[in-house]
């Protein structure tokens, strides 16, 4: 597939990363020079410097052949008028921008994107992404992580083992056996920085990160059953009034019994949320203020939620509020360096806003019919919802009979709105949905499972 990313921040720098490595052909146009050879140097990418919102810079960077447009610069303007000039100009076939502002993606405004007026194929908000997870996180209190899939009936449940977990040293294929009518699926064990695919006799050990794929309605008594269960928050407080910050206060505000209390620093910022919020108590001060945060109540709070645009803000904080009785502490981190210092400075969980939008695109990237993505430690491995054609492998096979390779896990197999356990003697048929996890090693693999033949259309 040949793609061009306008922009080579973050996310541009992952999706080139990301798309390149599995022989997609790339090309990267960006303004700053220092950024373009940057990439071009790391990256199997072709740079070239520009604004990727004018028709001359879109054509050096051969939009004429071009099967599909990423725009993810730091300006919604840039993203959507480069989606603009790509449909009008040169008709190429997908249009993805990343749209910040939330003026923008007010419902009422839905028409702007249609074919005759703005005609973007895919509109990615960022920060509608991340204040979901921090919501979902909330709602299923002891998970790290929480991401649905099948329309909400599966969750993938990121938890972290320590020594009291009653499945230490249990090989994974035994688990099941103990919780009988637990829908328990270890799909994926992060141990030593490396995420990968556990084999049936691989054990979980104390220190593990395990991601486990279960029903829905199964999630809270999983959670009780390996001693990770936590009463919901009650009372939050948010530091950061910008748009994530407001997001999930106005979701926070609407559920019953909640006390919400928010930090902002810049006033005018502070005096919107304010007007904008309609039972959040907003404060205007320094949130690595001790004196700040006590007001805010912080030591009576079962969690802070660190949400400015400054990672140093939001480690700080959060390691502030720890220190003054806070139960559990959220951090939004941008820099990928300082996310791995999350255990040692007792940081609950941390937002990495570049990962969010990264799976949010890469769902509409994959080739197939791939359904659904959510990305694992920096693209390690990738959970995933897949449709089963007639024409894929799978297709009226067992799982036995499927033979998989060892860098996918199958988590759970959805027939008819049943979601089913993944045993060898499973039988997936045509129109199942599949949830699963794949190892970066794997893409290959699934995306033949997946495939489309041309019969399809």
């Amino acid at each position: 597939m040949r793609v061009i990313i306008c922009g080579a921040g973050r996310v541009g720098y992952g999706l080139a990363a990301r798309l390149a490595a599995e022989n997609n052909t790339v090309t990267v146009i960006e303004l700053s020079p220092d950024l373009i050879r940057q990439i071009t140097t790391d990256l199997d990418v072709r740079g070239v410097i520009g604004n990727g919102a004018h028709p001359d810079v879109l054509v050096r960077a051969g939009i004429r052949n071009t099967d599909m447009i990423i725009a993810v610069t730091h300006a919604d303007e840039v993203n959507m008028v480069s989606c603009q000039v790509a449909h009008s100009l040169f008709d190429v076939p997908t249009k993805i921008a990343r749209v910040r502002a939330q003026s923008y993606l007010n419902s009422q405004w839905n028409d702007l994107y249609s074919r005759e007026n703005m005609p973007i194929d895919i509109i990615i908000s960022p920060e509608i992404e991340i204040g979901k997870a921090i919501v979902r996180r909330l709602n299923t209190p002891g998970a790290f992580n929480v991401v649905p899939f099948g329309n909400g009936q599966v969750l993938l449940l990121g938890v972290q083992i320590d020594e009291d977990c009653p499945i230490v040293d249990t090989p994974i294929r035994q688990i099941p056996d103990l919780f009988e009518g637990l829908h328990a699926a270890i799909v994926g064990i992060k141990r030593d920085g490396l995420v990968f695919a556990p084999t049936s006799d691989d054990p979980l050990n104390v220190g593990d990160d395990a991601y486990i794929i279960t029903k829905s309605e199964h999630a809270a008594r999983l959670l009780e059953v390996i001693g990770n269960h936590e009463a919901k928050a009650r009372h939050v407080v948010i530091i950061g009034a910008g748009n994530v910050g407001t997001y999930v206060a106005r979701e926070l505000e609407a559920v019953s019994g909640m006390r919400v209390r928010m930090i902002e620093y810049n006033k005018d910022r502070a005096e919107k949320a304010a007007d904008e919020l309609s039972k959040t108590v907003v404060l205007n001060g320094d949130a690595m203020d001790a004196n700040i945060q006590d007001e805010a109540g912080v030591s009576n709070s079962e969690m802070v939620i660190c949400l400015t645009n400054d990672d140093k803000i939001n480690i700080l904080s959060a390691v502030l509020a720890k220190k003054l009785g806070a139960n559990h502490t959220i951090s939004l981190i941008n820099e990928v360096s300082m996310q791995d210092m999350q255990k040692e400075l007792g940081i609950d969980m941390v937002i990495d806003p570049r990962a969010s939008t990264i799976s949010s695109i890469l769902r509409h990237v994959r080739r197939g019919r791939i359904l659904d993505v959510y990305s694992l430690e920096q693209g390690g491995a990738e959970v995933m919802e897949g449709e089963v054609l007639e024409t894929s492998p799978l297709a009226g096979k067992t799982l036995r009979e499927a033979e998989l390779p060892d860098d996918i896990t199958i988590g759970a197999v959805i027939h008819e709105g049943k979601v089913l356990f993944p045993t060898p003697d499973l039988l997936v048929r045509q129109g199942d949905k599949v949830i699963l996890l794949a190892e970066r090693s794997a893409m290959k693999a699934i995306e033949a499972m997946f495939r489309v033949s041309t019969d399809y259309f």
